[in-house]
């Protein structure tokens, strides 16, 4: 691994490449030890800068031969780059040949081996590590791809686009050549050759076009792809049906490996999944793994259009694909989900996400905007930022324009933008102009400060009831913190959607100073000053304001709701979302109180009853009762704390709150259990898995309210569904009710799971993960984490297996990490270093683990900043990794 010293590159310094390739021809000969690459081009000055030399980029390659219009070429390879000079003023043909090794790239980037076959992952920049181009997202050719290789290893060989022909070749070889007519990016080509089974289904389009769908696995685990095919089929029916938008192309493929950095890679036609995100049946996968499959499968095909058809200018304009991309997504799910209790499940699953992750990264080191304006490594960019928060700048948007309008604005990017590589501006604008009356295009350049400033808004709430004129008055304040290299912030255009409650739970009519009449009983108030005011008149009563309605706005709110009214909103309001979000509230209050004070002071009769009142709810969702019955996590109290956390504390806390919940509710558990169950076989539809879901929790607080007690009935009951369940849902939950109780069972029972799934790579990850997020008792989790390293199949080689038990310890268990002996950090400095030797996109995700480590009470933070110190003065750390630590240590 070379020292990590690339240079900064700035968004403000783009400029358009110096050539065009317009068509690319390429064959490869393949050998895991050396992989023949003939590249032949058509390349064509852009006319539009002054003359200069190509530079290609390369990185370990073996050149053997460059010719231009068919003779030998000089050239001279500087700085990873062959680079070109004398060129033909037009159009020219442009021949490179070089070799790779495939089976020494343990970086996953560009081409490699995994499990005997070839695959591919290009994004954001491994196509320079198959040959020497212009590897930027603004080059956009049309390729044509011959394959060769043994047919007996490799039957199977795949590449973008539509078949052209195959056929046997001498010495036991085969070939396959692809075409894809539409003009792509290097960082979406593709090509796998293996030894795989496919299943496939015809689909006929709306328009009467006929597709053949395929996804492709070892063999042995074709039983585990009908609902990643049946997530794809509903994803090509959707896309059409919501945006018009259909299938471009004769087939469209999925291919699961399992050694893979990321979720999947949308390559235009030749989707490559990690096999995470594909392969699911009851027995080996959860409901939350069906759930993210039918996510995954509907984000990657999305891509087609938004990221694919139209693509980014440049790797800053990223989250215009995958924020956009994550917005479609999102809708899939809810549509997919049906009824609208279930639809506000999935979005309060999607702010949790938001707030666990993003949020952190907005306050932290490595807080940056929407669209960046800096990078040394591009692979650390692929951040919760650009995906979720991204996607909520368009679903504001969205919220902006109307469904309606927003429909009108994707139809006039894609007919303005088809084809091209452009900004986050021109989506914007898109949007703004099929909508000009719309509160977006009055105010488009000020909402685009999403885009520019880094950091999560801040908005307070404050209301005021006068009886005597029946007025309520709703002043609205918004600020931005300081972060890195932005210490001041503009005012945001801030979509408040809302609605007021009386103290009986009735919405109200809202009609705003100087409206004629009501108008409904919820809108969208937009806060674009530092400090406005909304005055609602013939209000009969002081109301209780519901703000944010669906998380409408990505930002922290400070409502200043007391707990009555808190309580009133959680019994009352017709907003499932700010439902959930006042349990939080009432939650985090008696959270934070023990943190503050004494850790077990006893729960109020009225906390109790309300979340009774939940649970045994007559016609309220089961996903939603086990979402308001759910603690806010360890991570979000802490980001609430914000300074001097002690994550022992914290712990000890919702430990504490946990067990008296789990007491004081105890008849109301068995209750869940006893009626809760879903009837009839397994199906993972949001209601049956709302049920597992519900039942589940109900049992992890049966356990450990009995192995507080000592009696050992219901962790027996958890043990036998260890052994017996019909489903791995029930089987995990029941496991994961044993490792959070710290019950005796729970060793006996990880060894009956183990001995059951020992040949199952998905399943045994989850093994590793379980134990790695346990609930920490006396070091037990750390010490189980440090050995289970050495385990005979545990391995930091595959990112998924790394991840499971890596990740796990570092992102999701904070007691069980940051550790007052300053072991943990010793250990993920070490884990970090060894795993950057090989793997640098892995290890710089690994480093983000200590990104909030400034926030950390001594001796935690002393210690911790000396482990990021200990990496960072390692002279061999790659770029990846170095960005990250050298952002952690800058004051």
């Amino acid at each position: 691994m070379r020292e990590g010293n690339a240079p900064l590159v700035r968004r403000e310094d783009y400029l358009a490449p110096a050539y065009w390739i317009k068509t690319v021809d390429l064959t490869f000969d393949l050998d895991p030890a050396k992989t023949l690459v003939i590249n032949k081009m058509t390349v064509e000055r852009n006319a539009d800068l002054p003359e200069q030399p190509l530079r290609l980029n390369g990185e370990k390659l073996n050149l053997t031969r460059v010719m231009v219009n068919g003779e030998p070429a000089t050239f001279r390879v500087e700085d990873d780059c062959l680079v070109l000079e004398n060129l033909p003023a037009g159009e020219f043909a442009l021949e490179v040949r070089n070799t790779c090794c495939p089976e020494k790239n343990l970086e996953l980037s560009g081409l490699y081996t995994s499990g005997g076959g070839f695959f591919t992952q290009c994004e954001a920049q491994g196509f320079r590590r198959i040959t020497y181009f212009l590897d930027r997202p603004d080059v956009m050719a049309v390729y044509t791809v011959t394959l060769k290789g043994n047919a007996k290893k490799y039957p199977v060989l795949l590449s973008n686009g539509n078949l052209l022909e195959q056929g046997e070749l001498p010495e036991g070889k085969h070939f396959a050549k692809w075409h894809d007519p539409f003009p792509k990016p290097s960082y979406l080509f593709a090509l796998v050759a293996a030894d795989l089974v496919c299943r496939e289904q015809k689909i006929k389009a709306r328009n009467g076009r006929e597709h053949l769908l395929q996804v492709y696995v070892r063999a042995g685990d074709l039983d585990k792809t009908e609902h990643a095919m049946r997530s794809l089929i509903a994803s090509v029916a959707w896309d059409e049906a919501r945006f018009g938008l259909a299938l471009d192309l004769e087939r469209f493929m999925i291919v699961a490996v399992s050694d893979f950095n990321m979720g999947a890679m949308e390559n235009k036609g030749l989707n490559l999944f990690n096999t995470k995100y594909v392969l699911a049946n009851p027995a080996t996968a959860t409901d939350v793994d069906f759930a993210g499959i039918e996510s995954v499968v509907g984000h990657e095909y999305f891509h087609n259009w938004t990221g694919n058809r139209i693509t980014c200018r440049d790797w800053f304009q990223l989250s215009l694909k995958e924020g956009l991309t994550v917005y479609r997504d999102q809708e899939f799910s809810m549509d997919m989900a049906g009824d609208a209790s279930a639809r506000a499940v999935k979005r309060i699953e999607d702010v949790r996400g938001l707030r666990q992750v993003q949020f952190p990264e907005d306050a932290g080191p490595m807080a940056h905007p929407v669209r960046p304006d800096a990078y040394q490594a591009i692979d650390n960019f692929y951040t919760a930022t650009v995906y979720e928060k991204g996607a909520e700048v368009v679903r504001m948007m969205a919220k902006l324009v109307g469904r309606e309008g927003f429909a009108r604005g994707m139809t006039l990017y894609f007919q303005r933008h088809d084809g091209q590589a452009v900004t986050c501006d021109d989506f914007a604008q898109a949007i703004a102009d099929a909508n000009p009356h719309s509160e977006l295009s009055a105010r488009l350049e000020q909402f685009k400060r999403w885009y520019s400033q880094a950091g999560t808004p801040r908005v307070t709430a404050r209301g005021h009831y006068d009886l005597a004129s029946q007025t309520y008055t709703l002043e609205l304040l918004q600020h931005g913190l300081p972060t890195a290299g932005q210490p001041n912030k503009a005012p945001w255009v801030i979509p408040v959607a809302m609605g007021l409650v009386d103290a009986a739970g009735h919405q109200i009519a809202l009609q705003l100073e100087g409206e004629a009449q009501p108008s409904g009983t919820e809108r969208v108030l937009v806060l674009h000053e530092a400090q406005q005011r909304f005055v609602f008149v013939n209000v009969p009563a002081a109301p209780v304001p519901s703000l944010l309605r669906g998380f409408s706005a990505p930002v922290v709110l400070d409502d200043g709701l007391d707990e009555a009214a808190l309580f009133t909103l959680l019994a009352h309001d017709s907003d499932p979302f700010n439902r959930w979000e006042a349990a939080q509230q009432l939650g985090l209050h008696r959270l934070l109180a023990r943190v503050r004070g004494e850790l077990d002071q006893p729960l109020d009769e009225a906390f109790v009853g309300a979340l009774r009142a939940v649970l045994r709810h007559a016609t309220l969702d089961p996903a939603f009762k086990e979402l308001v019955l759910t603690l806010p996590s360890e991570g979000y109290v802490a980001e609430q704390i914000g300074h001097d956390v002690d994550p022992q504390r914290i712990h000890a806390a919702r430990e504490s709150m946990r067990r008296q919940l789990a007491r004081a509710l105890h008849d109301d558990w068995v209750w869940v259990w006893e009626t809760q169950q879903p009837s009839g076989g397994y199906r993972p539809d949001p209601y049956s898995s709302g049920q597992r879901a519900l039942v589940n929790h109900a049992l992890s607080a049966l356990v450990l309210d009995a192995t507080v007690r000592g009696d050992t009935v219901w962790p027996g009951r958890a043990y036998q569904r260890v052994k017996d369940a019909g489903n791995m849902t029930d089987r995990a939950g029941a496991l994961s009710a044993l490792l959070h109780a710290n019950a005796e069972l729970a060793q006996p029972a990880l060894e009956r799971f183990h001995a059951l799934f020992k040949d199952e790579p998905l399943v045994l990850d989850k093994w590793f993960a379980m134990q790695a997020t346990a609930c920490e008792h006396n070091g037990r989790v750390f010490e189980r984490v440090k050995a289970l390293t050495q385990h005979p199949d545990f391995t930091l080689r595959n990112p998924n297996r790394a991840r499971s038990l890596l990740m796990m310890l570092f992102m999701w268990n904070p007691a069980a990490f940051h550790r007052t002996d300053a072991a943990g950090y010793v250990f993920w400095a070490d884990k970090v270093v060894e795993v950057d030797a090989f793997n640098p996109q892995l290890a710089s995700r690994l480093a983000r683990a200590m990104d909030r480590w400034r926030t950390l009470a001594e001796p935690l933070r002393s210690a911790a900043r000396e482990a990021i110190a200990r990496v960072a003065a390692r002279p061999e750390l790659s770029d990846d990794t170095r960005e990250i630590v050298t952002h952690a240590l800058a004051d």
